[in-house]
């Protein structure tokens, strides 16, 4: 395999036209489909560079991941790498059980992750993404392919992001996905101004057209609507919306749940006819009763627990006072005991002082 490499790179090295320059996105090269006829369009199309890919059909997806990696190693050209690994994808599909599939799919992963980000069309990583939601990949394989995507979020569009749930979730959407992507995005370093505002308004985008499901949790919705920096926000508009679709949609939200989404909304962002109908919207007014509500009840609370505290003291208070009348009177018992022990003792020494001095003219006489 080394040797077929070797040779490999040097027949390219040696063609007139290795120069080859990087494939649109938008380009037949990297559409899934097992049309024939597409399949003969890429041939033709494609640059003399590469004339070696249908010899590489032949190998098994295990060989075409160990030859993948010896490319890799030699710095092969990541875009010719790319545009083989789509291809090799979109015809070994046609005819490859669910397992090959899997295994194909995961090589394409693995060897993606290691090129140049420059070198893959974005777009493509979607069609990867929708493949392997169906076809269960490996999880470390599948972080990696959402780290691609996840790092790249602001050439992302909302359709690229209304991927559907899981069949055994019950949301319209696959929410959670959109936040692995989301953390990706922003765990990635540092992000420029523009970046974070074009995130920001995909997910603003994103977060609307998800509000209406009946089943997505609250949890999940404030999830979304706290996902990126409200500094990367020029308007909450789009908040607003999506916030009151949600309430409309989940009425038998808890009075705390409806709080925690109405504070994430920002007031100063709103535009002058958002707040007029905001005064309006009997749905944000209710909540604002709410939160007037639940800060008289902390109030009470707190007076009702300082003044537990207070009593509390005052019992602490009173029984320490006990105890030092307590110990008071024993000593006084003490000191009254040791009085009746003294005048006992000047007692005693005074009857023997009157003894000894009317023995003493005898003794002496």
């Amino acid at each position: 395999m080394d040797a077929l490499v070797e040779k490999l790179c040097l027949a390219i090295e040696a063609s007139p036209s290795s120069a080859a320059c990087s494939p649109s996105p938008d380009s037949s090269l990297f559409r899934f489909s097992c049309d024939s006829k597409s399949t003969e369009s890429f041939k033709n199309s494609s640059s003399r560079i590469t004339w070696w890919f249908d010899e590489v059909l032949v190998l098994s997806p295990g060989l075409v991941k160990t030859f993948l990696k010896l490319m890799v190693l030699r710095k092969f050209d990541n875009v010719t790498i790319t545009r083989f690994l789509f291809y090799y994808q979109k015809v070994k599909f046609c005819s490859a059980s669910s397992n090959e599939k899997r295994e194909i799919l995961e090589t394409t992963v693995d060897t993606l992750y290691v090129l140049d980000r420059s070198c893959v069309p974005y777009k493509s990583l979607f069609g990867v993404l929708r493949l392997a939601l169906g076809l269960n990949i490996n999880k470390s394989v599948m972080n990696k392919l959402e780290v691609m995507i996840g790092q790249q979020l602001e050439q992302a569009t909302l359709d690229n992001l209304l991927v559907p749930s899981p069949s055994k979730s019950s949301h319209l959407y696959y929410v959670n996905l959109v936040l692995r992507f989301a953390k990706a995005f922003l765990d990635g370093g540092k992000r420029g101004s523009s970046q974070m505002k074009k995130v920001a308004r995909l997910i603003d985008q994103y977060v609307a057209e998800v509000a209406p499901d009946p089943c997505l949790k609250p949890s999940k919705f404030l999830s979304l609507l706290t996902l990126v920096p409200d500094s990367a926000r020029e308007s909450h508009e789009d908040i607003y919306r999506a916030i009151d679709m949600y309430l409309e949609a989940h009425a038998g939200l808890t009075n705390g749940e409806r709080l925690n989404l109405i504070r994430a909304l920002s007031y100063e962002k709103l535009s002058v006819q958002s707040r007029a109908h905001m005064s309006r919207n009997t749905k944000f007014q209710e909540i604002e009763t709410l939160d007037d509500e639940q800060q008289q009840e902390q109030k009470q609370l707190v007076l009702r627990v300082e003044k537990v505290e207070t009593s509390g003291e005052n019992e602490k208070l009173k029984e320490h006072i006990e105890g030092i009348q307590w110990r008071v009177m024993e000593l006084e018992r003490a000191c009254l005991k040791m009085q009746t022990q003294m005048e006992v003792i000047k007692k005693r020494t005074k009857s023997t002082s009157r003894g000894s001095n009317r023995s003493l003219p005898k003794l002496c006489s």
